[in-house]
């Protein structure tokens, strides 16, 4: 595709809106019920990280504005949904909660301010090993993270606990970013795959709520 920094920017803005916003159903949805059952704890702390390696990846490619701004949004909501996590599933104190969200804001933000320095360093000397990893490791957590998700669905034959519109967001968002590297003056296979990445392996969670659950319904009405 032709170089277009508009599209560029409008479709990465587009991407941000709804990856920042995209697990705040999920966050709505926890806090209504006061429950995260369902909801893998390891999913949303290993995005959570992820975010952070995400951040020093596309801070020091400077891939656009949007996409610079999308991890620090996305890892400090991911780390929300984790800290409920302990709040209601593992019964753990709303004051220790609170503590752990702000450690992991204030040490992520230093991890990543440091590492996107050394990154740029390297850069400039022509070493682009060290962006690169952080790029493929984000893209390994976000695998990761969803495994534990995969298995409670197989233990339970059925997705519980998880927003469909966390999910269906979640890929939009991923979409729109994937299209807002293809008007870049060169393509970023690193980030592209971090958000294809993300937009297969939600969709697998909302095939199997469409196939399982409609069969555990089934079976309790049996």
């Amino acid at each position: 595709m032709p170089v277009n920094n508009v599209a560029e920017n409008v479709l990465g803005t587009i991407g941000t809106v709804l990856w920042t916003g995209q697990i705040l159903p999920q966050i709505w949805k926890s806090w209504r019920e006061h429950s995260t059952e369902g909801l893998s704890i390891y999913l949303v702390f290993l995005w959570a990280v992820s975010a952070i390696f995400l951040g020093v990846y596309n801070v020091s490619q400077n891939i656009n504005i949007p996409l610079i701004i999308q991890p620090q949004l996305f890892g400090t909501f991911c780390a929300l949904s984790w800290t409920q996590c302990l709040h209601y599933t593992h019964k753990r104190p709303f004051w220790f909660c609170a503590l752990v969200l702000a450690a992991y804001c204030i040490v992520g933000a230093a991890f990543e301010t440091g590492m996107v320095f050394i990154s740029q360093h390297q850069l400039r000397k022509g070493n682009s090993r060290p962006v690169q990893f952080f790029g493929i490791f984000a893209s390994v957590l976000i695998a990761i993270g969803l495994f534990p998700q995969y298995w409670d669905i197989w233990k339970r034959k059925k997705v519980v606990g998880i927003s469909y519109l966390f999910m269906a967001v979640d890929i939009s968002g991923g979409l729109f970013s994937l299209l807002s590297l293809a008007f870049k003056a060169q393509f970023d296979i690193v980030a592209a795959i971090t958000y294809a990445l993300v937009v297969v392996m939600d969709a697998i969670v909302l095939i199997a709520a469409a196939i399982l659950n409609p069969r555990a319904r089934r079976r309790r009405a049996r």
